[in-house]
């Protein structure tokens, strides 16, 4: 478990090679194509029974009022953390003890946010370095050269330290970023070293005992996107060249990529499904893969009605309007905009005074604008108008054709007391819309959603503001920055020293 020995590796080299393969038989072509569509189903079948210690967030009593209620349905749990299948975010970490060690941890992220809107990979590795770095730790950020020029040093804050690359702005070479962790680790060795998804390429990471990896995504879930992106391709539409593309190599890919990530030491999945697939299908043993839900500044994203009025009465929504559904993300095939459009094309002939807000920027942009006055497109919005627009819907869509990662959407949503409805998916059916009250799901594709966009609808205002204090309480409890944050801190203290995986104990 300690730090691991740095050695050169100045006989690396980090071009791709191709590996020479006979044609393939058909017997090997169905074997392969089996595995492939075969595997997410079972993982799909799997995860909806996988997760142990899970009860109905109702039936657990958490709903006595509209304020976070203090019951931990793992309070009696002990034991080694290595060995907990659940998300670590059940658990209770003490913030206003300060950390029993400082460490110092090396971050490896493609992209640093810096003077734009970052995508979620690293809003989740800036809302928690800068957390850790808050509780005293010392934070090296291994990055690509920032778009725009940084007009202070390489400081963020007093205890992180921002290494940018070489290179072109946002163009990350994990060649150049690996000699500048080298100088750093000589100087004083690292604790723990985190990467973000496969910033640190796996022949590096195999040198590398105190590294844990963040899987914003994987291959299998990757395919799993195309497939259920072509499912929704409009009839007598033909099939996209990505799509066969995709079809064709992305097979081997999940292969191979099954085989390289034993390199990494430790994994963090960022829903429960994520993992289940890391234990079941990448055959990862259960001790290196720990499961830590993303979390959002809930001192940022609070319930404020008065500022949803606001919002609404800003962007021309008018007063007697019925109900206002949301969508925020980019707007592009894969975020589910093809089933989103359809659908609310079909219910707009039938309630007259509903409305969908659409935040964000992508090719759907246009096509929103044309479907009439009820739909109010804002373009991309910046982050300090986020709060606004989830306290300014009634309810927040979520219509996502990717089962990869974890939306901070729509715990953002949740975290603002609004309801979701989003496509059920194990990652979101399993870590997020765990109970029927927090809002409603439907498969990817455009006669469930219009189902669902019915029955919301029909239940009206005051039933959806219910769901949302619902909601607000739940992500209070699970999706909190700090309780995302307090817990990569234990995995990393446990990372430098086994005393510290044992739970509730700290040595």
């Amino acid at each position: 478990m300690g730090v691991g020995n740095s050695n050169s590796i100045s006989n690396y080299s980090f071009k791709s090679k191709r590996t020479a393969m006979c044609a393939p038989t058909l017997f090997k072509v169905i074997a392969v194509c089996m595995l492939v569509v075969t595997l997410p189903i079972l993982v799909f079948l799997h995860v909806s029974s996988s997760i142990p210690f899970c009860p109905s967030a109702v039936s657990a009593g958490f709903y006595s009022s509209d304020e976070v209620t203090v019951v931990n349905e793992f309070s009696s749990w002990t034991g080694d953390l290595r060995e907990a299948k659940f998300s670590w975010n059940h658990l209770w970490f003490d913030s206003t003890r300060p950390p029993p060690e400082i460490l110092k941890i090396a971050v490896f992220s493609r992209k640093w946010p810096v003077g734009s809107a970052p995508g979620g990979m690293e809003r989740h590795a800036l809302t928690l370095h800068s957390f850790l770095a808050a509780r005293g730790h010392d934070v090296h950020v291994f990055t690509s050269a920032p778009p725009v020029k940084t007009t202070t040093a390489d400081k963020t804050s007093s205890q992180m330290t921002v290494h940018y690359i070489d290179a072109a702005p946002n163009q990350w070479k994990p060649e150049l970023a690996w000699p500048l962790f080298k100088a750093e680790n000589k100087r004083s060795s690292f604790d723990a070293v985190h990467s973000e998804s496969v910033a640190l390429p796996y022949r590096l990471a195999a040198e590398l005992s105190n590294l844990a990896v963040s899987w914003h995504g994987i291959a299998l879930e990757a395919f799993e996107s195309s497939i259920f992106q072509d499912l929704a391709r409009p009839s007598g539409e033909r099939v996209s060249p990505a799509f066969v593309k995709d079809f064709n190599e992305k097979p081997m890919k999940i292969i191979n990529e099954i085989r390289f990530f034993h390199s990494y030491s430790h994994h963090v999945a960022i829903s429960d499904s994520s993992g289940d697939m890391l234990r079941d299908v990448y055959q990862i043993p259960h001790r290196r893969v720990h499961v830590i839900l993303n979390g959002v500044d809930d001192a940022q994203f609070t319930p404020d009605p008065s500022l949803g009025r606001s919002f609404r009465s800003s962007i021309g929504v008018p007063e007697n309007a019925s109900l206002v559904l949301g969508v925020a993300g980019r707007l592009v095939k894969d975020k589910g905009h093809p089933l989103l459009h359809q659908a609310f094309s079909r219910i707009t002939g039938n309630h007259a005074d509903v409305y969908l807000v659409v935040a964000g920027s992508g090719p759907w942009a246009k096509r929103y604008a044309n479907l009439g006055t009820r739909v109010v497109a804002l373009g991309a919005l910046p982050p300090s108008r986020l709060k606004a627009f989830y306290n300014g819907i009634d309810v927040f869509l979520n219509p996502t054709l990717r089962p990869q990662g974890l939306d901070l959407t729509l715990m953002e949503a949740m975290q603002c007391g609004t309801p979701v409805a989003a496509t059920r998916f194990p990652s979101i059916k399993g870590s997020v819309v765990v109970d029927d009250e927090f809002g409603h799901m439907f498969a990817p594709n455009v006669d469930s959603l219009v189902n669902v966009l019915e029955k919301v609808v029909k239940e009206g205002r005051r039933r959806l503001s219910e769901r949302g204090r619902k909601c607000r309480v739940y992500a209070k409890k699970m999706f909190a920055a700090g309780k995302m944050a307090l817990a990569y801190e234990r995995m990393f203290l446990c990372i430098k020293n086994e005393r510290y995986c044992q739970y509730p104990t700290i040595i």
